[in-house]
């Protein structure tokens, strides 16, 4: 077999000399075209939903998916459980299903998801990268997520149409505690607000790799990554939360395609008491908090939007023309922009004259314009049943017909 592959990426979290690494020693079925991989953390109570899901794969019309075409690894780091247990079992009662079950203690500075889902993401790339069968991709769930019967099949169709990476849509199972109930008005709410701003930008300025219809996900419980992409951004960075947000970024500085597909779907719980320090268990609480407190979430107005996105536009545009014909940046055009972005034309032209990709100048965008402030002045947090309001209308006016 041959060595984990360095991998490196942008920002600075190369993994510590004395990190650990995953090694499954058995090696891939030649057929394999999809290694899923689950970070678990004490959890022993959903596991088995999780893997019973993966177990039942089918293709788009039903029929059961070959078995050998696709793992599970399953990583139980730092458990207080029997969850590595419940994976051993679910392995032996269904042995037809490539299972692989690792049990780690990582050390406290690095004992969180975003080194476990490293670890994993790592491995399940040298693993793909021994046979490379065309439209392989790396799968991530979460261990109290259960996906779609056709969760692979639909993202492997994604991935064969041209996508890079695929999020899919992330549903929750309805609690019944108080808490719950609280929070899922405003759950509801925040997920339909950013559907619609998912169809306003479609308007404003498309993604021809991310066509209407689409969603806004792209989280851990469902994202998928070819090899290739996961090579060429140098692997999910190693970050305490938000690993999958991170990823993402990645992925955009470096223009490759991300699709948030409506067909891939997965079910996930919507518990409070979560295993990471921000994720979808801490936004619960939050809603749950505001709701007791009566107040409104405060979120991006749907001018603010418009005026981002149609900046946005124009800017790849002028991107666009000063790499195609090796120009400098027409400066009327730079000092508009950076008028309306609230940052430095000087600084602006320089960055157009050096961007390798879009991304990348996007990228920079938003950190210098969160370092110059004005952008937030001018465009401050509103109501969300204001920002609700001012999209909708938006929507029906670009979706009017021109006469």
């Amino acid at each position: 077999m041959e060595p984990v592959l360095p991998l490196r990426f942008q920002g600075g979290g190369e993994p510590m000399a004395s990190a650990p690494r995953l090694y499954i020693g058995a090696p891939p079925a030649s057929q394999l075209l999809a290694t899923v991989i689950i970070p678990a953390k004490n959890e022993a109570r959903h596991l088995k939903r999780a893997l019973t899901a993966l177990a039942a794969q089918t293709d788009l019309d039903g029929a059961p998916l070959d078995r050998r075409s696709y793992e599970i690894i399953v990583l139980a780091n730092n458990c207080r459980d029997q969850t590595a247990e419940v994976a051993r079992r679910f392995a032996r009662t269904n042995p037809d299903v490539a299972l692989h079950v690792v049990e780690l203690t990582l050390p406290p500075a690095e004992a969180h998801v975003g080194r476990a889902r490293r670890l994993l993401m790592d491995e399940a790339y040298r693993r793909l990268e021994l046979h490379k069968l065309p439209n392989c991709f790396i799968a991530s769930t979460d261990a109290d997520t259960c996906v779609a019967p056709t969760w692979l099949a639909a993202t492997h169709v994604e991935l064969a149409a041209g996508a890079d990476a695929v999020g899919g849509r992330i549903l929750t199972i309805a609690g019944t505690c108080r808490a719950s109930v609280a929070s899922r008005r405003h759950h509801l709410r925040d997920a339909v607000y950013r559907l619609l701003r998912a169809r306003l930008e479609s308007l404003i300025d498309p993604d021809p790799a991310d066509a209407w219809p689409r969603h806004q996900q792209h989280f851990g419980a469902s994202f998928a990554i070819t090899p290739q992409a996961y090579r060429q951004v140098g692997g999910l960075p190693v970050v305490q939360y938000l690993e999958d947000e991170a990823l993402y970024q990645a992925l955009r500085r470096h223009d490759l395609r991300v699709r948030h597909s409506p067909l891939v779907r997965v079910l996930t719980s919507d518990r409070q008491t979560g295993r990471v320090a921000v994720g979808l268990s801490w936004q619960l609480r939050q809603w749950s908090r505001l709701h007791q407190q009566q107040r409104e979430p405060q979120v991006e107005s749907g001018k603010c939007l418009l005026q981002e996105w149609q900046t946005r536009r124009q800017l790849r545009s002028l991107w666009a023309t000063v790499r195609m014909a090796a120009v400098a940046p027409d400066r009327q055009t730079v000092r508009e922009l950076s008028t309306s972005l609230g940052i430095s034309a000087i600084k602006l032209a320089l960055q157009l004259s050096q961007a390798a990709t879009f991304g990348a100048l996007w990228s920079w965008v938003a950190a210098e314009r969160a370092t110059a402030g004005l952008w937030d002045k001018r465009w401050p947090l509103v109501p969300l049943q204001q920002a609700l309001d001012e999209v909708r209308q938006l929507i029906r006016h670009y979706e009017r017909p021109v006469r």
